[in-house]
């Protein structure tokens, strides 16, 4: 889910149009201090820990609806800032500089102005913290009809320029549709948790599912399930094809630390792929 206030409008200036932040260009100041969870995303096909997401949290682990609260239309470009620098610098120490475990960051599309501009605290964090730019995620949604959708694929076509990674959250829910994925072409979707939820008593949702995951396959795209919570759940999107998967059946999200896995993957995993004595 992401990490900023839905009630937030939406701003329908084309991208030649947007004005300067100046809560980024002014250096604003959040009036709140806040901190990062981690929770991991799992690769079936292989066993290992794809990636991790970043979620705010409040300075002693209150939740993130107590920061998010706190964050109002004069600093949610500040707040957007600052949790792509946080994100970067708690990860940095913690996560594999191996070129492919992912850190995936939250924001919202209309917190960026102009990608070039508002990346640069993203890329200093980056250098100074020698975290590689290129297993940086960066993931949206958006719970209101997306009305500036060039400025959204401006963004995208940018972030790849600099070796982001791009993705759709909460996919299937609200407004974040096929016809969206149509228009922006992200390097992932993440499934919603509506669509999971209980997915191995549903033929319905199983359907739905092996649909998107079908269209999404034919165009390029990775699909990823988020809020699994059973193992019949996992077991039932593995076969229906996902292999990256996240939820509270693997780990929940600890604070300013990457949380150990909950479960033995190695009886999800492929025949294969197992270690002998395995499954």
């Amino acid at each position: 889910m992401s990490y900023l206030d839905p009630a937030f409008p939406a701003q329908a200036e084309t991208v030649t149009k947007r004005p300067k932040c100046s809560g980024c260009k002014d250096g604003t100041r959040l009036p709140f201090s806040f901190t990062m969870a981690f929770q991991p995303i799992v690769d079936l096909s292989s066993g290992n820990v794809w990636g991790y997401e970043a979620l705010v949290r409040g300075p002693n682990g209150e939740s993130a609806a107590s920061i998010l609260e706190q964050v109002d239309p004069q600093t949610v470009y500040a707040f957007d800032q600052a949790c792509r620098v946080k994100a970067i610098e708690l990860a940095a120490p913690l996560i594999p500089h191996d070129g492919k475990t992912k850190l995936s960051i939250n924001f919202k599309p209309n917190a960026v102005y102009e990608p070039s501009a508002c990346i640069r605290a993203t890329l200093d964090a980056a250098n100074r913290t020698g975290f590689d730019k290129s297993q940086l995620m960066f993931e949206f949604t958006e719970d209101e009809p997306m009305t500036d959708i060039p400025h959204v694929r401006h963004i995208i076509e940018a972030y790849r320029t600099f070796g982001f990674t791009t993705a759709i959250d909460d996919f299937g829910a609200g407004h974040a549709g096929l016809a969206l994925l149509a228009d922006l072409l992200p390097d992932l979707i993440k499934l919603d948790m509506a669509l999971i939820r209980g997915i191995d008593g549903s033929p319905a949702r199983q359907t739905i599912v092996k649909g998107i995951a079908d269209i999404t396959g034919q165009l390029g795209i990775t699909c990823l399930a988020e809020g699994l919570e059973t193992r019949e759940e996992v077991e039932t999107v593995r076969d229906l094809g996902l292999d990256l998967c996240q939820g509270y059946f693997f780990a929940r999200p600890e604070v300013a630390m990457l949380p150990e896995m909950q479960i033995d993957l190695a009886p999800l995993l492929p025949a294969q792929v197992r270690r002998p004595g395995q499954g």
